[in-house]
């Protein structure tokens, strides 16, 4: 049967990259199936999508500004629009199933489906639910989490812990380590420590490694430095024969191969994608997400022994970084065994079993 599937989700990679893996896995369950994306209009989903082969529709939605903004203002106006796009849309396209995983767009689209009863799934990536989804989880037909006590939240007879669904690309990595090394001019035999400050890069984690090179290279360790587009120009001119600055990775499964060991942030989407990869990680929480949830994440996996965790305000002590660096010097693998064991590859195949179940 030629089913209609509609995903919504993005804002940042952490939403994104989860939806991205479920249409690849229903495509791949279901070859007829049309596919249509539904994000904010100038985010980043708005190209990330149509470069993984799927179309998107944009909704002019943003979400709250922390602090005073005057864009607060433009609130209820953005919903309203974007509640009646989304019901034009749904209209139009007629799915059979709605997944949403999160993000600006997502509230306006499930809201809208709900009422046109139109069955629908959440996938919820964090320790600590989004507001999105907390609000439109009680007419949700399943709601997929990733971490145990996600009742605290959600209906608990909905919730299933499916795991985070990663990217295919990464499960089915086949690039070898000589391979990954000459993308980045690097040596074989280079231990190389690979910085990750999230999909939009990170205004303190770049200003903290650019304070730290002196201490990661003295120690003998090659640096891949991810900094996010808009910090390119700020930072391009650290690149040196032991550090590589790039302004963003497409081919994660290259650079996974290559490190020795990763500094990230803990981003939901971040910690399942690591966890498969299994390597020694330095977890640095943004503090300025909703509900602290990356401290929760990363907190989750320290608990375990599975990742080490630096916060913010403790940047300005080199010792928790040092401590890190001899770990991973050291090639003890106990940590990255813990946090590989947390992984679960196959989320994306899990929940779309469950969205099968649904249509049969």
């Amino acid at each position: 049967m030629n089913y209609r599937f509609l995903i919504s989700g993005g804002g940042t990679g952490g939403h994104i990259y989860p939806a991205i893996a479920i249409a690849d896995e229903l495509k791949a369950t279901y070859p007829d199936a049309d596919f249509l994306f539904v994000g904010a209009q100038g985010r980043m989903e708005m190209e990330l999508v149509p470069k993984a082969g799927y179309p998107i529709k944009g909704l002019w939605i943003t979400g709250i500004q922390r602090k005073f903004s005057l864009r607060n203002l433009l609130l209820p106006v953005m919903l309203l629009s974007s509640l009646l796009h989304s019901f034009f849309l749904l209209l139009k396209f007629k799915p059979d199933y709605v997944v949403g995983t999160g993000g600006f767009a997502s509230g306006p689209l499930l809201f809208v489906a709900s009422i046109l009863k139109i069955p629908y799934l959440i996938q919820e990536q964090n320790a600590f639910a989004g507001l999105t989804n907390k609000w439109v989880s009680p007419k949700a037909d399943i709601i997929c989490v990733a971490y145990p006590n996600m009742d605290r939240f959600f209906p608990k007879s909905k919730v299933v812990i499916t795991g985070n669904p990663i990217r295919s690309s990464l499960i089915a990595n086949q690039i070898d380590r000589a391979s990954a090394a000459s993308i980045y001019d690097f040596n074989t035999s280079d231990k190389v420590v690979l910085m990750l400050g999230g999909s939009l890069g990170s205004a303190a984690m770049n200003k903290w490694l650019s304070e730290q090179l002196n201490l990661i290279t003295s120690l003998g360790f090659k640096v891949l430095w991810q900094c996010g587009k808009i910090y390119y120009n700020t930072y391009k001119d650290y690149e040196s024969k032991s550090v590589k600055v790039v302004s963003f990775i497409e081919n994660m499964g290259a650079v996974y191969e290559l490190a020795s060991g990763i500094i990230s942030r803990a981003g939901a989407g971040a910690i399942s994608e690591l966890a498969g990869v299994g390597k020694p990680t330095l977890f640095i929480p943004s503090p300025l997400v909703a509900e602290d949830h990356q401290t929760k994440n990363a907190e989750s996996m320290v608990a375990l022994n599975a990742a080490m965790i630096l916060r913010e305000n403790e940047m300005s002590d080199s010792s928790i970084l040092k401590r890190f660096l001899e770990y991973v010097q050291s090639r003890n693998q106990a940590m990255g065994n813990r946090f590989k064991a947390e992984s679960r590859p196959r989320a994306a195949e899990t929940i779309v079993q469950l969205i099968a179940e649904r249509l049969r």
